[in-house]
């Protein structure tokens, strides 16, 4: 017997990055928002004397325990955690069947780590206390926590910092995606390598003409100015100047606009664009397929995290279609989908 889980991705609607940390992590706050494009993790568990854990993937980027590397899989790493953690001795075979693109800046390591830890407690029929869930996540992985959440989540700190966000509008919130996904992969070290140097440049330009903006608090705000009747913000911020939702003053009741729509035109940006395009100059031509032109484009197209991936979001299927159409006759796979709002990503988990 076992138990296959679908593990949904994530785009990011706005990403401000901070300065480094002491820790050597940057500050971000972002929009998370899962979609309904997945990869599926099988898992089989039973008890044992000792932990065991195997891993294999049909897909050769995938760190496995045939290819001697299965420790550094997120995977691997939160299933060892989480039965370290319940007092738990067993032995487990986790089988990633890849369907997202690796270093596509989509979370799909992040997702099948939590997807992982899922089919275990089903199989073995304990589960973790919700805190510890959470601690254990952001041990694994900045991007881990959201998909212990799903649908639109707030992420602060280096992103392991997660709030669930309210959703509404028709159909829960869901919007037509179209995922547009290059064949290079993007490094996220160098993205934040070239972050950083272009922030110093920009700290230098301040000496003489004023401090930067803050993007994280202008980000922050303005998630917060959706989320809040009136746009009533500022007073309730952290110490931290990052305004949390549990500062927000209420909420908008049914949240009959989708708020998604609402956010991206506050002007939302991602700031690790500029960088990544200036690395892979095609990035930013395949963002402009993504946007069309007025009457059939995007209401917003952006890089997802640090790349490679870039997706656009469409108030029509038809308008989707297009996009996509346009994208691939640049030479550029792309994926017609749809963001994923709470209740479906937990509704649709498990790939019975």
């Amino acid at each position: 017997m076992s138990t296959s889980v679908r593990s949904y991705s994530k785009i990011n609607l706005g990403l401000a990055v901070g300065p480094a940390r002491e820790d050597g992590f940057h500050c971000l706050t972002t929009v998370y928002q899962t979609l309904a494009m997945h990869d599926v993790v099988t898992v089989t568990a039973k008890a044992a004397a000792e932990t065991v854990v195997r891993l294999s993937s049909d897909h050769p980027g995938v760190p496995t325990t045939k290819t001697g590397n299965a420790e550094r899989n997120t995977a691997w790493k939160m299933v060892s955690g989480a039965l370290k953690r319940m007092g738990v001795t067993a032995e487990v075979e986790i089988h990633i069947e890849k369907r997202l693109p690796v270093q596509g800046g989509m979370g799909a390591g992040s997702a099948n780590a939590v997807a992982a830890l899922v089919g275990v407690e089903r199989e073995l029929g304990f589960a973790l206390p919700g805190p510890e869930r959470l601690k254990l996540a952001a041990a694994v992985g900045s991007d881990v926590p959201l998909f212990l959440m799903g649908g639109t989540v707030l992420g602060l700190g280096r992103g392991e910092e997660v709030y669930p966000l309210q959703e509404g509008g028709p159909n829960g919130g869901a919007l037509h995606c179209v995922v547009a996904v290059p064949g290079a992969g993007v490094s996220t070290a160098l993205a934040f390598r070239d972050l950083d140097l272009k922030m110093r440049q920009a700290e230098e330009v301040s000496l003489t003409s004023g401090p930067p903006v803050d993007k994280l608090k202008e980000l922050s705000y303005a998630v917060a100015a959706v989320w809040t009747p009136g746009g009533q913000v500022g007073a309730e911020a952290s110490p931290s100047g990052i305004t949390r939702p549990e500062h927000f003053k209420g909420s908008q009741g049914d949240l009959a606009e989708n708020p998604l729509l609402a956010l991206v035109r506050t002007g939302i940006e991602n700031d690790f664009e500029e960088v990544v395009f200036s690395q892979h100059p095609s990035l930013r031509s395949t963002k402009r397929d993504l946007l069309g032109s007025s009457g059939d484009g995007a209401f917003y197209a952006a890089l997802s995290g640090s790349g490679s991936a870039l997706f656009g979001l469409y108030e029509s299927k038809a308008a989707a279609v297009a996009a996509q159409h346009r994208v691939q006759h640049g030479g550029t796979r792309a994926i017609l989908t749809e963001t994923l709002p709470r209740t479906a990503y937990w509704h649709g988990m498990f790939a019975e």
